[in-house]
């Protein structure tokens, strides 16, 4: 069983995770800014879909992708020399959360990006918690993706493609960035083949934890918000 918190509850330490379903640790409480900020902080993240209560999960191992191990194939590298996208940063946030939102996945029905948390993570942006990195042709927003920042760490949430490479590019113009900003870690999540050919990997739970609580209280790097990343990152 898991625990049920009110909206003054504490999480549950993350030793108390589920392993099956792998890493499920509480649900209820709410979405407010200060739960959300508390959560990632953390290294826990809410996922649930729409009718069911919310959930709160840090699974163990985690997918992470530290910036200087960014991997980036041939035919991505030829793409992005082309220069035939444009990228912007923290200019649709709301477009994309629900781009993301409609985005298939395989072997998933549904999504659990709903209103409620379109709301949450949008409160998130506007105090320059949330951010955006998008992929545009011609003035049309045809990829991109989404996570939350906190110190030097990021989080990385969804992204989409209506485009060929569209998310792919906007990934790497943000891993880019962030190994500019001296960003320490950028989370996945959970393993995906996708995420693993850029050089993203698995690590224990405790050594993510541990990452945090330095990274978390680093002090952020950046000064603007919203963000604007390096006009050379093409390059």
């Amino acid at each position: 069983m898991i625990p049920w918190l009110t909206p003054n509850d504490p999480f549950p330490p993350l030793c108390n995770a589920l392993k099956s379903p792998s890493g499920l640790l509480a649900a209820g409480a709410d979405l407010s800014a200060q739960r959300l900020l508390q959560a990632y902080s953390l290294g826990i993240f809410p996922w649930f879909s729409a009718g069911e209560p919310i959930l709160w999960w840090s699974p163990d191992p985690r997918m992470v992708l530290f910036p200087d191990a960014l991997q980036v194939s041939r035919s991505l590298q030829k793409t992005l020399r082309k220069h035939a996208f444009e990228n912007r940063v923290d200019t649709a946030f709301q477009a994309v959360m629900s781009a993301c939102a409609r985005a298939p996945r395989e072997g998933q029905y549904g999504t659990w990006i709903s209103a409620e948390m379109i709301a949450a993570y949008c409160a998130l942006h506007e105090q320059g918690i949330a951010h955006s990195v998008e992929t545009w042709i011609d003035g049309e927003l045809v990829g991109g993706l989404y996570g939350v920042a906190i110190g030097r760490a990021f989080y990385g949430e969804s992204m989409f493609a209506h485009a060929t490479d569209a998310s792919k590019i906007a990934f790497v113009h943000l891993v880019r960035q962030l190994q500019r900003w001296q960003f320490g870690v950028i989370d996945c999540q959970m393993r995906t083949d996708h995420l693993a050919r850029f050089g993203a990997r698995e690590i224990p739970r405790r050594e993510f934890s541990a990452l945090l609580v330095k990274l978390v209280n680093s002090g952020h790097p950046v000064t603007t918000s919203p963000w604007k990343f390096d006009d050379d990152l093409h390059e």
